[in-house]
């Protein structure tokens, strides 16, 4: 460790302003625990951090009882576990006021340093407070709770919600009282939102094509560092055709059976065991979610036929059949699923072979939501097919609460004796 660079990124960090940030809606409760912020990569998760510092300040903590390491800066790349504890004493030297109070030590990309949770187990058992991120490559919430042992608390943090987008683009209405011209660029931001997607840089880039290559540096990225590189796999076309299948297949059932008979078809020779664990390590790197179809037997839940969702839409510009705006609007509307679930909520859908519900939200044994997600609700037969499997699943599941999510129609119906709400996918965003 290079004492002199070290005393340099120290005092470079208490000495300059924090960015500007457009506030996450994230929130992380006080706990003794570290806390681990898990997401995609790009999505923020560094930014995030620098608000949580920010919130500290703002609630009376001095900035220099706070110490920031981000191991991605090149005068902390040689350091290694063990001197994390002499960094902190360097601080506490700079800084002797610091000695006073608690600190709080906020790690940004610690898996760049061989047996980093050996340095954070020990930090945390000496009553630091913690915060830790990094990319999902290797800092995922099932390897920090194998590592540090129970020490931590995890919080996911995806791209921009709709919510956030609109302050990014600081458009303000109200609710209530929208106009016919608010209502139509709302229309073209929901528009917008759809077609590329929610990640920070992508929203900000106003030409189409670049936010086109963004996306796909941000694919390779992920395929590359956080799969490739990561698991040390060599077969790097089947990893790629395999991603591109699921982006394909994004808000529809995937089967792991008929990717594995048309593989075998094309001559190609692996077992299902090895698709199951690349697709494990997609969800692991958090590049997609897999949802299982809900039934009452756990044996069953485990051997069914899950859909795949992309953990931001604008992947699916990856993919040719991309166009689909109502699959685009049932992946997006799962991840604000994701975002507003309490811990205790799970996900599923339903499909007895003839009518299917998209979610099904469900917090411990109780039923608690049918959602169905509708793009074209004022065609009769669609209206009629989509409210048909709600009335149906509703006296099966014994659930009343009915949700359809749509583009723009708004309205409460009873149908044969159920109260169903449609609201537009914005509105019910921003609730």
């Amino acid at each position: 460790m290079n004492l002199e660079e070290v005393k340099e990124y120290l005092l470079d960090f208490q000495k300059r302003n924090l960015p500007v940030l457009i506030e996450r809606e994230l929130k992380i409760s006080y706990t003794k625990r570290i806390k681990s912020i898990i997401g995609p990569r790009r999505a923020g998760k560094t930014f995030f951090m620098y608000q949580q510092i920010k919130e500290l300040i703002n609630s009376g903590i001095k900035k220099e009882s706070i110490l920031y390491l981000n191991f991605e800066d090149t005068r902390l790349i040689e350091v290694n576990f063990k001197e994390i504890r002499e960094i902190v004493k360097l601080h506490w030297q700079l800084y002797p006021e610091s000695t006073k109070d608690a600190l709080y030590i906020f790690i940004d990309e610690p898996q760049n340093m061989e047996k980093w949770e050996v340095a954070i187990r020990s930090l945390h058992d000496e009553g630091f407070n913690i915060f830790i991120s990094g990319s999902s490559s290797r800092l995922l919430s099932k390897e920090i709770a194998t590592s540090l042992r129970g020490r931590t608390i995890s919080y996911l943090i995806l791209p921009f919600s709709f919510r956030e987008f609109l302050k990014i683009k600081n458009f303000k209405f109200d609710v209530k009282h929208l106009d016919s011209k608010e209502k139509s660029i709302l229309l073209n931001f929901v528009d917008e939102y759809l077609e590329f997607g929610s990640f920070p840089e992508v929203i900000l880039e106003n030409n189409k094509e670049n936010k086109i290559r963004i996306i796909n540096e941000y694919f390779d990225l992920i395929v590359y560092k956080d799969i490739v590189e990561r698991y040390k796999i060599k077969n790097i076309q089947l990893i790629k055709w395999l991603i591109k299948s699921v982006v394909s297949s994004f808000s529809k059932e995937f089967s792991v059976h008929k990717l594995y008979l048309t593989l075998k078809s094309k001559g190609m020779k692996l077992s299902k065991n090895t698709l199951y664990s690349y697709l494990s390590m997609l969800e692991d790197s958090i590049f997609a979610f897999f949802i299982s179809k809900f039934k009452r037997s756990v044996r069953k839940k485990e051997f069914s036929i899950n859909k795949a969702y992309l953990s931001d839409i604008g992947f699916a510009k990856l993919s040719e059949f991309s166009g689909d705006k109502g699959k685009k609007m049932e992946n997006v509307a799962l991840l604000e699923l994701k975002r507003k679930a309490n811990p205790l909520e799970q996900i599923f859908y339903w499909n007895d072979g003839k009518s299917e519900i998209d979610f099904i939200v469900t917090q411990g044994l109780k039923i608690k939501r049918l959602i169905q997600v509708c793009r074209n609700i004022n065609d009769y037969d669609t209206k009629r097919r989509e409210t048909k499997a709600l009335v149906k699943a509703s006296k099966e599941l014994k659930c009343k609460n009915l949700l359809v999510i749509t583009f723009d129609y708004e309205a409460e119906e009873t149908i044969q004796g159920n109260r169903i709400k449609f609201i537009p996918l914005w509105k019910w965003s921003l609730e």
